[in-house]
This record gives C-alpha cells, structure tokens and sequence, in this order.
C-alpha cells in the first residue's frame, strides 16, 4: 500500500468559509460536499466500479483520497473484484486482516482538469443548495402559526406569490378574502398556514381567511391578548362579511370586551380594516353554556335555551320578531355561534316550540300507551317527568319512578316489568326479522340508529354499514321518513356509517 503525503491546502478551508458566509450556511455542510465532489472525480479517474472514499482535514484542508476494499470468505461469491479481496490474498498484504476488515489504499491527490473541475464545481453548488432549502425548510417550519409580512412579487392563476425575504410564499385563491385583490408591490400580511419540504426548496401557504389569522390580529392589537390577561376561546369567520370572536378575563377586574374593542373602538377598528370591513361581534365567554349561547346568539334576543349534550344539539328559543335576527342574513349569525359553539343550533320561535313539543309530548304518550298497556293519564305523567323512550323507564331506578306524584311502589314495580317484557318481545321480535332479511351485525352498531329504523333500512336494501355509507343524507331521510330524522342526523348517522373507512385508509398508510 503506497502513502501519499497529504498536503496542507489552506485555500480550501477559505474558500469553504467564503461560501458558508456567503449562502448563509454551515462550513460544515460546505466541506461535506467538497468531499463529495472530489469523490465523484476520483471514481470518474479511477473508475465507476472502485470504492473511493475523501476526507478533508478540518483544520488544516489536506485531501486524503483512498481506495476501500472489503476483505471477505475464501468461499464468498465475489460480486465486485474492485471492492472485495478475498482473505487468502488479503493475508499477503497484512496478516492481520480478517473478514470484514477493509484494506485501504491511499491515492495520489487528483490533478483537476477543466471537466473534473467542473463536475465538482456543479456537485458542490448542488450541495450548497440543498443545504441552503434544508436551512430554509427549518427556519420556516418554526413560522407556522404566526403572522408574517410579504411584498406582492406576481399573480399567477390568482394565486399571490409574496417575496418573504429569503424566498417566496403562496396566497392561494381561496385563502383570500373575497373582493380582495393585490397587485405587485403591495404589502400584504397573513398567517402561515403549512411549510412543506419540496425538491425545488420550501414551499409555504399563507391564509388570510383561516380563524387564526384573526385571532393574531387582536393579540398584535389587544396587549390584554398579547399578555395572556384577556383569554380568546373561539373564533368563527365568514370571511369578509362577519365574524364572532369569543374573549374571557382571566382578571375578574377586566372587561374583556371592552379591551379588544379600545378606546373609541380604536383596537377592533385596526382589525376590521385589516379584514376588509368584516363586521365583527366580539362575545364574552361564559362557563354557564346557556348564558353562552346567549351571548353568541347576540344581537337577538334568546328567551329560552334547550341542551341536548348527547347529541351535541342546542334549540334557542327566540320572540317572532327577534327569529331573523337570530338567524342573520342568509342564516349568517347562527352559523357563526354554532361554529363558536362547535354544536349545532337549532332556532325556534315561541309558537314553533310549543307546536314541537306537544308533537313530540303526543308522539310519546301514545308510544306508552301502546308499549305498556297504560291510559292516558300515566302516560302524560311519564311523559312531564321527561321521560321519552321505554328503554329509559326499563332502566331507571325504580326509586324515581315512584316519586312521581299518584305512583307508589306497586305502580312504578308494575311499569319496570311491563317496559322489561315489552323490550324483551321487542329485541325478539328485531333478532327473527334480522335474520329474515340477513342484516348485517355491522348496521346494528352504527350511532344513531335504532331497531326500527335498520329494519325499514333492510325492507329497502340497506342491509350493511357498506350500504349505508354509500348513501347520502337526503336518500337517508327519504327512507326514514322526514318525521323521523332530521338532515343534521342523517349527516351523523352516515359519517359515523363511514368511520371505518377511513379508519382502514389510516391503517394502509400506516
């Protein structure tokens, strides 16, 4: 084995300081990739098939190039006789060698020519340029979530692209406020939405439409928000027209919402300029959801609040002549608070509640009347005490049911076992129909359904949760019957049908 001195080279850690300051970047990422470029020309010298290593002195810049070769059995097939020396013959250069030790042969230094020096010329940038997008990758990646600022560089296909400093960011067309329109050179603020990692180096989304980007705003404007004092727990936008932003004190000798609004309106104002005009309600928040509800419902006027916290529902109910304002302009405010709130929000009037209460109070009385062989007047009592299936009178502590003013004992003994016998022809009844129709165990466990409804399902041909997530919401209520369903729970029942589906795209991807 020939050893080659190697020369100090002090011009190529310069030079690798040059660049590093120059890109911007670590010297370190500078040397590696030097150390690629000359190991490109050294396999180009001394040929494809070699295993050529390079290393280059830290300190004082010396090129050390040498040559790898695997020392491996006598009886191992040889799949490269450049890289691998069997250890007979690797015995005759060091008798110390075994397998899997590597005999290392220095090379002399490469003299580059005008081609070599251009190939490592072109890897070295190619590297630097790497290392230069993996810098900006990771600087960028930590901006996600905040506000940042951008000069309007060109428009394509209605996307903005903004120069951000260092590279460029995209406004999407559907992540801008609507009438809004930029030309070159106009300032624009947004939130950073996402950071991706591509081949021609990272590309980042803003929005201008996302809740957060106003929620940001208040906290740049609001030092309350900035400090943490004042607390925001929702925002909801129409992005443009209105929005509702939910603010609580976490200083009971703080009006939160009078600190985002300032003096004179100053703080909001600075914020719906900023949002073209968007109109913005700014709604304090409450522990008491009911008292909640109310003040997002605002500018109307709620009288009543019904909560259905099993099925995520709300029923505000509101005068005849607070009802529009209730809803807003094409159901507006009442999207708003239901985003808010993250339930849904149905708006009633007076009259419209007590129509759909003594639908429903009528519908069930007539239910226990035939269900438990009782007369009206039972029936009515079960009904005030708010009970409304037979699975519920089955179930309840019997305690309860002869607390019931004119129940003792014997009555509420007497209507747990005729509920217990009604429910166990029921499921009987359900089990031979179920076979009949070959329903599937699946449909059985969908939320949402009961046995009557699978079994009107089946008469139709929905006899698996497959069947049912195939359908949409209004051939769903079509089956069932509008009595029976509304759109917003045919909409559950059938996301909760498809649940598995991507449950199952989850576990192929992982």
């Amino acid at each position: 084995m020939e050893n080659f001195e190697n020369m100090p080279r002090p011009e190529i850690v310069a030079v690798a300081d040059a660049v590093a300051r120059e890109k911007n970047i670590d010297k370190e990422d500078v040397l590696t990739a030097m150390e690629v470029a000359i190991q490109k020309a050294g396999r180009t010298k001394y040929g494809f098939e070699h295993d050529i290593r390079v290393s280059i002195d830290r300190k004082t810049g010396a090129i050390s190039l040498s040559r790898y070769r695997e020392v491996v059995a006598d009886d191992a097939i040889i799949e490269n006789e450049a890289t691998q020396v069997p250890l007979k013959i690797a015995k005759t250069y060091d008798k110390s060698l075994k397998v899997g030790d590597y005999i290392i042969d220095q090379l002399p230094p490469i003299d580059f020519g005008r081609i070599a020096a251009q190939t490592a010329k072109g890897v070295i940038m190619q590297k630097v340029r790497e290392a230069e997008r993996n810098k900006q990758y990771e600087e960028y990646k930590e901006k996600i979530g905040t506000l940042i600022n951008g000069t309007v560089k060109r428009v394509e296909f209605g996307n903005t692209i903004l120069d951000i400093g260092k590279t460029e960011a995209v406004l999407r067309h559907d992540e801008t406020i609507p009438r809004e329109h930029f030309k070159n050179g106009d300032r624009v603020r947004a939130y950073v939405l996402d950071v991706r990692r591509e081949t021609k180096g990272p590309q980042i989304f803003l929005s201008r439409t996302c809740p957060e980007f106003m929620a940001k705003l208040f906290t740049q404007e609001v030092p309350e928000i900035y400090d943490g004092v004042v607390q925001i727990m929702g925002v909801a936008r129409d992005p443009g027209s209105k929005a509702k932003i939910a603010v609580k004190a976490n200083d009971k000798t703080i009006d939160p919402v009078g600190a985002c609004v300032g003096l004179k309106g100053i703080r909001v104002q600075a914020v719906v300029t900023e949002l073209q005009g968007e109109k913005i309600d700014i709604v304090p928040y409450s522990e008491d959801k009911a008292q909640y509800i109310v003040s997002a419902l605002a500018p109307a006027e709620v009288t009543k609040v019904v909560l259905d916290e099993e099925n995520n529902r709300i029923e505000a109910v509101v005068s005849e002549d607070q009802f529009s304002l209730a809803i807003g302009r094409r159901g507006q405010n009442v999207k708003l608070a239901s985003q808010l709130l993250g339930a849904n929000i149905d708006v009633l009037t007076e009259e419209q509640e007590r129509e759909r209460r003594a639908n429903e109070n009528k519908v069930r009385t007539q239910r226990f009347m035939e269900a438990l062989d009782v007369d009206d007047m039972i029936a009515h009592l079960l009904v005030a005490e708010g009970f409304s299936t037979i699975d519920e009178i089955a179930m309840v502590e019997q305690k309860e049911l002869s607390e019931i003013e004119g129940f003792d004992d014997d009555v509420a003994a007497e209507l747990q076992n005729r509920a217990k016998e009604f429910i166990a022809k029921r499921n009987k009844e359900f089990a031979a129909k179920s076979k009949k129709l070959n329903i599937d165990e699946s449909l059985k466990e969908v939320a949402g359904l009961d046995q009557d409804m699978i079994i009107t399902l089946a008469e139709k041909g929905v006899k698996n949760i497959d069947d049912l997530a195939d359908l949409a919401a209004d051939e769903l209520i079509e089956m069932l019957g509008s009595d029976s369903i509304t759109e917003t729970e045919a909409n559950e029942i059938i996301m909760s049908a498809r649940e598995h589906w991507f449950n199952d795209e989850d576990k192929n991807e992982e």
